[in-house]
């Protein structure tokens, strides 16, 4: 009897970071399915790298990438590539991570297949379908044609039922990304400015509905901070995109505190934000990463997926404002007793495990017996 298939399927690097555990743990066991990553090719250079700390790289690249495409163009391409690759190789299980164009097209050419699709990192909700845009529509998408759903948290788990998920399909595995950055972060010794004695603060923005005026708000609340504290470095991860480039670095450049950075490699990413003391954010993924080192996070967002987060004192909701974000970084850079007590909550994320218990579960689905249970306290 031949061996199942199992596709996952990424198109960003976030994706491949999160996706990148869960495929280590289903080749573990080789002898019993066939997993094959495949990539759409969105943003390839920097999701390749992000691969490649891992050991892996994709078995196939549909490379759909183009200069100013659409989210139609995006999402055409990649349905049409991904269907292709289901009707050549009829695999058994669609796997997607997360709340991306990707995702979306690879549940539905799942569905038109009449392939069953999982969703890692389910049930992650906002009270508005277009924000944050278009996530929450890919993700809501998604979980109306999985048959198993992996929400990180409680929280997520009751979203789905809530919507009337089977209960038995939805199993709360923690998040795939934790397993990920505490691999990194063991594995890497890169040290970050070590000239520097002061405070480091990090600033990633790249969201959609945060181009333009938002933006431009985000970075001069960033500028002000670290003008009003001269022990301060700022360092800003530059987006591929040349819109967000463009604006930042009019803000932003050419200051003698402020580093603008290509986006580092992943293991790098990670030691940058161990080596900082605050991170401003509009990024889902280091809202759940941040805490794992103890560092608090302004959400440069007006409505999170990720509630557990602020509930747990890690993370605060600051939006796009100027005077907020100035206000509540000066609160944390100035007030001791502040800062610990986002610094030292607990994270909701997970314990590193996370990956094992979404392979149990997969092969379990599938009709595939492991020795390897998973601790699911």
């Amino acid at each position: 009897m031949p061996k199942p298939v199992i596709f996952c399927v990424i198109g960003t690097r976030p994706e491949a970071i999160k996706m990148a555990p869960v495929v280590l743990e289903l080749r573990r066991y080789s002898e019993l399915a066939e997993t094959t990553l495949i990539s759409t090719g969105q943003h390839d250079e920097i999701l390749l790298a992000a691969l490649a700390t891992f050991g892996l790289k994709p078995d196939a690249d549909l490379g759909i990438m183009r200069h100013g495409q659409t989210l139609a163009q995006v999402t055409t391409r990649a349905l049409d590539g991904i269907a292709a690759l289901i009707s050549d190789s009829k695999p058994n299980l669609v796997i997607g991570q997360g709340d991306t164009t990707t995702t979306f097209v690879a549940a539905l050419a799942a569905f038109y297949s009449s392939v069953p699709f999982a969703h890692v990192e389910a049930g992650l909700r906002t009270d508005s379908i277009q924000n944050p845009f278009p996530e929450e529509f890919n993700r809501r998408v998604a979980g109306l044609v999985a048959k198993l759903h992996f929400p990180p948290t409680s929280w997520a788990k009751e979203n789905l039922l809530k919507e009337g998920k089977d209960p038995l399909t939805v199993f709360v595995t923690g998040n795939t990304g934790i397993d990920a950055v505490l691999e990194a972060a063991e594995n890497t010794r890169t040290p970050w400015f070590p000239n520097h004695a002061g405070r480091v603060l990090l600033l990633t923005t790249h969201r959609r509905e945060n181009w333009g005026e938002p933006q431009r708000r985000i970075a001069e609340a960033a500028l002000t901070l670290v003008n009003q504290f001269p022990d301060t470095l700022l360092v800003v991860p530059m987006h591929p995109n040349p819109q967000v480039r463009d604006l930042l670095t009019s803000i932003l450049g050419g200051h003698d505190r402020i580093e603008l950075i290509e986006p580092p490699e992943y293991p790098n990413f990670v030691k940058l934000m161990q080596r900082c003391t605050l991170i401003l954010s509009d990024s889902g993924g280091v809202q759940e990463e941040a805490p794992a080192f103890g560092l608090p996070v302004l959400v440069l967002r007006d409505t999170t997926e990720r509630p557990e987060g602020v509930h747990a004192g890690t993370a605060k909701l600051v939006g796009t404002d100027r005077d907020r974000i100035v206000e509540e970084g000066r609160r944390l850079l100035g007030d001791g007793d502040a800062y610990r007590a986002m610094a030292q909550a607990v994270s909701p994320y997970g314990d590193g495990h996370a990956s094992a218990r979404v392979r149990y579960r997969v092969f379990e689905f599938l009709g595939l017996d492991t020795p390897d249970v998973p601790d699911w306290n």
